[in-house]
């Protein structure tokens, strides 16, 4: 069987958003890749997570093209791959339908940076897509989506904006790996909601200023970071 400890990161990074409340039923689903091998693992549409095991997991190339598996990837694999093509520094995607979340999605709305647990991973708002055309969406309407992500990130790139809202859908979050991805849609998930908090205790609430916004990104981001421990 191909990518053993990959699929077992994928089975739990799948498992970690049910654990974390992130989904229901077969709602949602997390990839990771293999850069080296140019091969894709990703939770099977529609399985259960309750029975899910590693030999579910399906393996594709980086076209979409099945390489292992008996089970249909899960329908929003080209997404997945339009995310992987466009940055070279994504290691897993993750895809849910998280409360919060997602009716920011709705109300196609970007997250704006309240304050600094937000300040702390993502360099900006959390930004929201245009809603798709209706040719995308009768047309590769799950490569689409993927376009539509590439689109808005265009600007920023995916390093310092680790998960965005798919305008009337939901949100798709990303990371070095599968579980830094899983990772990346709670933390998405916590912002959307005390952001929802704030504006429900003072509806005027204004972002914070670029400075204390910088400080708190920068201290955990880039070459002159400080918080934690130093690796080795």
């Amino acid at each position: 069987m191909l990518l053993l400890q990959l699929r077992a990161e994928v089975l739990e990074a799948n498992l970690e958003l049910v654990r974390k409340g992130l989904v229901l039923y077969t709602f949602g689903n997390v990839s990771g890749v293999s850069r080296e091998q140019g091969l894709i693992v990703i939770k099977p549409s529609g399985v259960p997570y309750d029975t899910m095991k590693p030999e579910h997991l399906v393996v594709t190339d980086m076209e979409g093209k099945i390489v292992e598996g008996d089970l249909r990837p899960s329908s929003d694999l080209a997404t997945h791959l339009a995310l992987y093509r466009a940055f070279p520094e994504i290691g897993g995607v993750a895809h849910s339908h998280s409360e919060y979340a997602t009716a920011w999605a709705q109300a196609r709305r970007p997250i704006p940076c309240f304050g600094t647990t937000h300040a702390d991973y993502y360099h900006g708002s959390v930004p929201v897509t245009d809603p798709m055309a209706d040719e995308e969406i009768t047309g590769d309407y799950e490569m689409n989506t993927g376009h539509a992500i590439v689109r808005t990130l265009h600007k920023t790139g995916a390093a310092h904006v680790p998960g965005i809202l798919v305008a009337n859908h939901g949100p798709f979050a990303w990371g070095a790996s599968a579980m830094k991805a899983a990772e990346s849609a709670a933390i998405l998930e916590y912002i959307a909601r005390i952001a929802c908090f704030t504006l429900s205790i003072n509806g005027s609430s204004a972002a914070i200023g670029q400075a204390l916004h910088d400080k708190h990104f920068l201290r955990k981001h880039g070459a002159n970071s400080y918080y934690g421990q130093k690796k080795d």
